[in-house]
């Protein structure tokens, strides 16, 4: 498989990208289950099984969290064009392209080899 030499800032913001969706992915789980005010509700039993799904009332959000969403959706918009436009694409076509992008998605998941710096 080639190893593509992605430039330091696509890098970057690859990288920052994931942890800004993994951030909002966290931060999503501590939010009422719907923006505006809902009354809950539950399902009816489902057939061979006692299950019943339901949710509770939800208060919608706060305008603070109304906010914290929108900043979230915001910088991921920002990274994601960064990422996507970057001018490194232009030197590559094809099955090339296609792989340097799915390769940069998970560049990194293992740590770089250590060069003479750990000595």
């Amino acid at each position: 498989m080639t190893q593509y030499d992605f430039p330091q800032d696509l890098r970057d913001a690859q990288l920052a990208l994931h942890q800004t969706q993994s951030e909002f992915q966290q931060y999503a789980k501590t939010l009422p289950w719907s923006a505006e005010p809902m009354a809950g509700w539950e399902g009816d039993k489902q057939l061979h099984s006692g299950y019943r799904s339901s949710k509770p009332d939800s208060p919608g959000y706060t305008e603070e969290q109304r906010q914290q969403v929108a900043a979230y959706r915001a910088r991921l918009l920002e990274l994601s064009i960064q990422v996507v436009t970057h001018s490194f694409w232009e030197t590559l076509k094809g099955d090339d392209l296609f792989s340097a992008r799915m390769q940069l998605k998970h560049v990194h998941d293992t740590p770089e080899p250590q060069g003479e710096a750990a000595a």
